[in-house]
């Protein structure tokens, strides 16, 4: 694909940008910046990763892997404002699910311990992750204003932190995964993946593809109810305090 094909490919964007002003929706402003930033913001991880191939180095892997997962905690922390140290928490949660399953991956040589795949699935694993906690963290926070008495409850009978919270936190848990389990039960049928199509237009053979999209599919299952359990009991702990007592005041 040239430069006048991408030049070309923002006819979408404009095509979006006349509904909305037609219906009056508002969207204006964001569609535009949303189109500026995708641009810059992929052109540059276009030229980082040229250079992050050239090296071939762990080191370099490594510290591409930590900005990846900085700037998803950080993005997912905006949902937990409030939360004592939400964005280590999640920051921890998206590195132990980077581990396990790149450590699956290289560890069964399921993929080459090469840049191209490592950053790749990794940028796949940690972006699906970051959504599952941006939804998790949503849920819990509804969950908890609308049972919040119901938390006090079982904290006034006696019962412990964890069962006064563990309904809320399953429903929260379950509730997050909702939307990664129902986009994968259409895959093939309804959708065609972006990974498999792009190896099916580099010219791949399609059996190979569907076998290694299956690869994806199952990993980012995987990633998504680590994400969900993970941060859920690393966080339910700082919503009371040393008096064992619910304290949400602080999460706007």
């Amino acid at each position: 694909m040239n430069l006048f094909a991408i030049l070309l490919s923002f006819g979408f964007v404009i095509i979006a940008l006349f509904l909305s002003t037609a219906f009056k929706l508002g969207l204006g402003r964001d569609l535009i910046i949303t189109s500026v930033r995708a641009t810059i913001q992929l052109l540059i991880v276009g030229y980082i990763l040229k250079m992050v191939f050239g090296f071939q180095h762990p080191s370099v892997i490594i510290l591409m892997l930590l900005l990846m997962i900085t700037v998803a905690a950080r993005n997912s922390a905006k949902r937990g404002k409030g939360l004592s140290n939400i964005f280590w928490k999640i920051f921890i949660t998206l590195t132990i699910v980077e581990l396990i399953t790149q450590g699956f991956l290289l560890g069964f040589h399921i993929v080459p311990a090469t840049p191209q795949y490592i950053i790749s699935i990794s940028g796949m694993v940690i972006g699906n992750s970051m959504i599952i906690a941006s939804l998790f963290l949503n849920r819990l926070k509804g969950e908890l204003e609308i049972r919040k008495d119901e938390v006090l409850l079982v904290l006034s009978l006696g019962g412990s932190q964890k069962q006064s919270i563990y309904p809320i936190l399953k429903q929260s848990i379950r509730s997050s995964l909702i939307p990664t389990i129902d986009s994968q039960k259409t895959i093939g049928l309804v959708q065609l993946p972006g990974m498999m199509t792009g190896q099916i237009i580099a010219g791949a053979d399609p059996i190979q593809a569907v076998r290694f999209q299956l690869l994806i599919v199952f990993m980012i299952m995987s990633a998504a109810s680590l994400t969900a359990i993970i941060l859920g009991f690393l966080i339910y702990p700082g919503l009371f305090n040393k008096n064992q007592q619910l304290d949400i005041q602080a999460w706007k």
